[in-house]
């Protein structure tokens, strides 16, 4: 895969190879985001704009009763970086994305006032990776959420409102926590075979006729990509 990457690589600036490489160095699967049910697709657009500013690779998005269609005046293109997991197969999608991210290592984090909860600065991020599961904005997340959830967290506010807006609440958590986890002694970035597989993905649409210079690596080295 590196060979190939090397390759592609001749095929673009050395700028935006430079941009590549850097950012890619900068992406975590230590925090991910869980959208449940999200029916106000500005909102959840902006979430995956603040995951690919804050080095935050996946995003899990369950559909229940609502499809999410991202919107491209929000998200101006960050999703094209991401990884976006839909969940859409069954009639309540929640608790098989639960699960699977339970068995992906992933600690499930109920981001809603409870009386066991715990404020931004008192989570404790090197207890293992965290996933952070976002409601919509009518009816928060789900029971079953809060069922399955391993802890819950809060955004202390001081004021008269007593929510945020979910676009607003999400980044808040991803801003804190990518600068948390970047300062603290924790091994959130990505081993080196996932790098590669996602810096490969990025150049492949970073690169115009991609597919015919893959097809001519393959050919110079018998291999197949």
């Amino acid at each position: 895969m590196k060979d190939l990457i090397c390759f592609l690589e001749q095929f673009t600036t050395e700028e935006r190879k430079d941009q590549l490489r850097d950012i890619v160095n900068q992406r975590t699967r230590y925090l991910t985001i869980g959208l449940e049910n999200i029916y106000q697709t500005q909102n959840a657009s902006a979430v995956l704009r603040s995951c690919d500013c804050f080095g935050v690779q996946d995003v899990h998005i369950i559909e229940n009763e609502y499809h999410f269609d991202i919107n491209p005046q929000v998200v101006i293109g960050a999703s094209k970086w991401l990884n976006l997991h839909k969940y859409n197969e069954k009639d309540n999608n929640t608790r098989t994305t639960l699960h699977k991210l339970k068995k992906d290592g992933y600690r499930i984090i109920a981001t809603t006032p409870h009386q066991n909860d715990v404020d931004l600065d008192e989570f404790d991020l090197e207890k293992g990776k965290a996933a952070f599961i976002f409601g919509n904005e009518r009816e928060g997340i789900s029971d079953i959420v809060r069922e399955e959830a391993d802890e819950f967290l809060k955004i202390p506010m001081h004021g008269f409102s007593e929510s945020l807006n979910l676009s607003v609440s999400a980044a808040i958590t991803l801003q804190y926590f990518s600068n948390k986890l970047r300062k603290d002694n924790i091994s959130w970035q990505l081993p080196d075979k996932e790098r590669d597989s996602i810096h490969l993905e990025w150049l492949l649409k970073t690169i115009k006729k991609s597919d015919l210079l893959v097809e001519e690596f393959n050919r110079r080295n018998n291999t197949s990509y």
